[in-house]
């Protein structure tokens, strides 16, 4: 992605300190969605990461709202990693450690097919927590991360480092 790319999506990331609790600094992303030109450079840069893939995964909640457009971009399926008790019937679950709580997601087998080689996508990379339960659910439904995407890194807090074997698009880094 250009510089200038670059730099127009960060212009609309908004600052939010205190949120959810004290001491966090909330990237809201809120406005770049909402910007037609920001929407649109987001999903094409997300798309190009993911090239070759054959399914796309999003993660509750914002994952959905970058995942879904991209997977309509390469003409693959989407399927939505949900959070805990959101899904009817049988669910795979991982539960892990956010850098301010704990949560879990779960994700139906039967929609992820066996060997697909996945894009994970979300919106912000922070401890990674979130990214390697992803990845580790779609490990226990059958299918392969081939690589991880998402719109904002926030890099001191050493997500990328926690992912291991899978690489990562990052298309902004604070």
């Amino acid at each position: 992605m250009s510089d200038e790319r670059a730099a127009y999506l960060a212009s609309l990331v908004r600052d939010v300190p205190d949120f959810p609790k004290p001491g966090v600094l909330f990237k809201d992303v809120s406005p770049l969605l909402a910007d037609p030109r920001g929407f649109r450079t987001v999903v094409d840069a997300l798309a190009e990461a993911g090239e070759g893939v054959d399914l796309v995964a999003g993660i509750e909640a914002r994952g959905f709202v970058l995942g879904a457009p991209v997977a309509y971009a390469l003409g693959v399926g989407f399927v939505p990693l949900r959070k805990a008790g959101k899904l009817p019937g049988p669910t795979v679950s991982v539960s892990y450690q956010l850098e301010y709580a704990t949560a879990e997601i779960e994700a139906r087998a039967e929609t992820v097919p066996q060997g697909a080689r996945v894009l994970l996508v979300d919106d912000v990379l922070a401890t990674g927590g979130t990214l390697v339960a992803g990845a580790q659910l779609l490990e226990r439904c059958g299918a392969a991360v081939e690589r991880a995407a998402v719109l904002l890194e926030i890099g001191p807090l050493g997500g990328r480092d926690r992912l291991g074997g899978f690489p990562l698009t990052a298309l902004l880094t604070v």
